[in-house]
């Protein structure tokens, strides 16, 4: 794959950009209009209200993908849908998912044992196979929705701000949006609102260092699913997630953020800037591999006259004249005359 070029596009080509990155976020919401009526449509004629959320997500992912290879099409850039959607064909796009779902859960675990440790946490378990089922469902849902967002958020409308302004203004901005956007989610709170600012920044590195969004859909979606459905605890404010294992957490909102969940915790702050660093450090193979700009052979112009300096001593190390040697032998006598013979 080629590596994508992070720094600001001309003058004459950042209309374009632009024009295509508020196209992109106003497709995003239109899709999400229309990808929820028609789940709620699917879910009302076949009787399926515990399948609906999948639903939606499944609609919701094919039309940002139509409407973002469209878009695509219209800047003339030919590219297959998975690179459009920043879902690169690589070798190690599973591993590299493998190694985002484990610092997810792995940050998720720090998270919350603080609240273990406090005794905030009060579980209940329910073992019937409809749990299950619903555990399932919850599971496909998270898998599609985060990558969903990461796709919204991280990927084509991401790619199209980096052109404009550069990575480091993209990331503010769009980690700004994606913060204020949760800000309508029940029960958030300025913490909340922060935290998923900062969320959004994490999430924003991973796709700057490996130039895919493999690791940071992976990442995102350990994230929900270990709060959600392993802890049963809320996400985002959403409680839909936990069946198995149902938690509810009691105590000072700054250690467990009350009914909005862990990530209106004060805590999750610096669990998440360690997971900035550990992102950063995960991935510097990755890096190299993908976002290093290719080196281009180039050398030095060879019809420049050289320096007077180098002039002069090459003349003062000029070898001396060469010496002609005559030969002792009579030049008048053929070479074939026989020689003079002494005697009779």
């Amino acid at each position: 794959m080629k590596a994508f070029d992070s720094t600001p596009s001309t003058r004459s080509d950042r209309p374009l950009q632009i024009a295509l990155f508020v196209t992109s976020a106003a497709w995003f919401f239109a899709s999400q209009t229309l990808a929820g009526r028609a789940a709620m449509g699917l879910s009302i004629r076949f009787n399926l209200s515990d399948e609906r959320p999948l639903l939606g997500v499944l609609f919701l992912l094919f039309l940002l993908s139509i409407g973002f290879v469209f878009l695509q099409m219209i800047a003339h850039q030919s590219s297959s849908m998975r690179e459009a959607l920043g879902l690169p064909q690589r070798a190690t796009a599973g591993q590299e998912w493998g190694i985002g779902a484990a610092i997810g859960w792995g940050l998720v675990v720090l998270a919350v044992i603080p609240m273990v440790l406090g005794g905030t946490l009060h579980p209940i378990f329910w073992a019937a196979p409809r749990a299950f089922w619903l555990a399932f469902l919850s599971l496909a849902m998270l898998a599609v929705s985060a990558l969903v967002e990461e796709v919204a958020f991280r990927g084509y409308p991401f790619r199209r701000l980096i052109e404009v302004v550069g990575p480091t203004w993209a990331t503010i901005l769009m980690s700004l949006f994606f913060g204020l956007l949760h800000a309508f989610n029940p029960d958030a709170t300025w913490i909340s609102v922060l935290i998923t600012i900062l969320a959004g920044v994490l999430l924003s590195i991973a796709w700057l260092r490996t130039h895919g969004l493999w690791l940071g859909w992976g990442l995102h979606f350990a994230w929900n699913a270990s709060m959600g459905v392993l802890f049963g605890l809320p996400v985002s404010g959403i409680v839909d997630f936990s069946s198995v294992v149902q938690t509810r957490a009691i105590g000072r909102t700054w250690l467990t953020g009350g009914d909005y969940g862990p990530e209106a915790a004060f805590f999750t702050l610096l669990v998440l800037v360690v997971g900035i660093i550990v992102v950063v450090i995960v991935t510097r193979d990755y890096s190299w591999n993908y976002t290093r700009k290719p080196i281009i052979a180039a050398g030095y112009p060879m019809d420049v006259p050289p320096p007077e300096a180098h002039t002069a001593m090459e003349q003062q190390a000029k070898p001396a004249s060469l010496v002609q040697i005559l030969p002792t032998t009579p030049q008048e006598r053929s070479v074939i005359d026989p020689p003079n013979r002494i005697g009779s």
